[in-house]
């Protein structure tokens, strides 16, 4: 029986302000992560208290996350770009490892044809 082969990566989970949002999208694209899921209007309680959603009234207020998954010598570049979201504004990120089954769905396609 021919089971499936499992490649280790990284996922980054990114809770930030709604206004954040573009900022971190621009990071991962740039940084050439193939892909990025994004939840709005979350709730939760942490250092700060408990914030709940309320996208009736602004979506740019409310929390958002993001998560990613990426080899792992992308984890660096994407960490130095968040921080200066994190120098300046509330927000959490954790990064843990994950193993995928499709590698070539988290990884930029390579240049050797």
């Amino acid at each position: 029986m021919n089971g499936l082969t499992l490649h280790p990566m990284k996922e980054i989970r990114i809770i930030i302000q709604g206004e954040q949002v573009k900022f971190v999208t621009d990071l991962l694209d740039n940084i050439k992560a193939t892909g990025y899921t994004i939840i709005h209007n979350i709730s939760g309680k942490g250092h700060h208290g408990f914030h709940t959603a309320h996208p009736m009234f602004n979506e740019m207020d409310s929390l958002v996350m993001l998560m990613t998954v990426v080899p792992q010598e992308k984890v660096e570049p994407i960490l130095a770009g968040l921080k200066p979201i994190f120098d300046r504004y509330s927000g959490v990120m954790f990064v843990s490892d994950v193993a995928v089954s499709r590698r070539e769905h988290f990884s930029a396609p390579s240049s050797d044809g």
